[in-house]
């Protein structure tokens, strides 16, 4: 168990079901790079979508245009994010096809 990963402690509890992809109670490492999104779509089996945007310049208008980005997370039993809940991303070792990024932290609603 870790206590500690990038300055954020473990959650108290280590949730209802083992996971060796959770990365305070399991064998995960993460790196430093971090996303912060929105989770827009939770399924089964601890995955869930998130969802950011951003400013991009569009120099032919002179304006901005803003911009969406999605992708697949792990969400561990131990974080275990709600729809709609503003949360912490860091990314990590391939976990599956399209999942190499674990979430970290609850930050709060974005509602």
């Amino acid at each position: 168990m870790k206590k500690e990963i990038l300055g954020i402690a473990a959650p108290e509890q280590p949730g209802s079901r083992f996971d060796k992809n959770d990365p305070y109670y399991g064998s995960i490492n993460v790196k430093q790079e971090t996303i912060v999104g929105t989770v827009i779509r939770k399924d089964a089996h601890g995955s869930a979508t998130i969802e950011w945007e951003r400013m991009v310049d569009v120099p032919k208008y002179e304006r901005k245009d803003k911009r969406r980005s999605r992708i697949r997370v792990h969400n561990p039993a131990s974080v275990n994010a709600q729809i709609g809940d503003k949360v912490l991303v860091a990314k990590t070792r391939p976990i599956s096809k399209s999942k190499h990024h674990v979430i970290l932290r609850v930050m709060g609603d974005e509602q």
